[in-house]
């Protein structure tokens, strides 16, 4: 068995029981700490947050303020919010970091792929050709190439001055 010793991922295995509560309710009530928790965005509605353990550097998350299950869920201004969001997200990527295409959605209900379930929210990832190495073919493993601080340096000036 190969083994990819990963230290950094222990306050993530560790951090991720049911009695800590939803991840993203915690970072929208924590204002004052959203560069510690990489939120680029906020407003009364919404908030743009960069993933913590992404799939590729620049995962961004557009999430809703409030705790619904679904789309479905949503006032039809959170919903705006967020789509007009992700447009932002999709010229910060382009134009901030550069990225040749995008892949987006949302993930409802654990076998779907939700890592934060019950707290719906829109995934918007930049892609560049050649960002899947033989690493992710032969080892199941992701290559990140920058940090998160550095991504979120590179993002957050197309979201500062959008009403915070």
């Amino acid at each position: 068995m190969k083994r990819l010793w990963a230290p950094w991922r222990e306050r993530y295995v560790k951090g991720t029981g049911d009695d800590e509560g939803c991840v993203f309710c915690r970072i929208g009530s924590e204002p004052s700490r959203d560069r510690d928790n990489y939120v680029l965005h906020r407003s009364e509605r919404t908030m743009v947050v960069l993933n913590r353990f992404p799939y590729i550097n620049g995962h961004l998350m557009v999430v809703p303020c409030r705790h619904v299950p679904d789309l479905r869920s949503l006032k039809a201004e959170e919903l705006g919010e967020m789509i007009d969001l992700v447009r932002v997200s999709e010229e910060a990527l382009f134009e901030g970091m550069g990225c040749m295409g995008i892949n987006g959605g949302w993930n409802l209900g654990r076998c779907a792929g939700a890592g934060v379930e019950g707290h719906v929210h829109l995934h918007v990832l930049p892609r560049w050709s050649g960002d899947v190495n033989f690493m992710t073919s032969v080892a199941e493993v992701r290559v990140l190439s920058e940090s998160l601080e550095s991504s979120y340096d590179q993002l957050l000036p197309f979201f500062e001055g959008r009403d915070r």
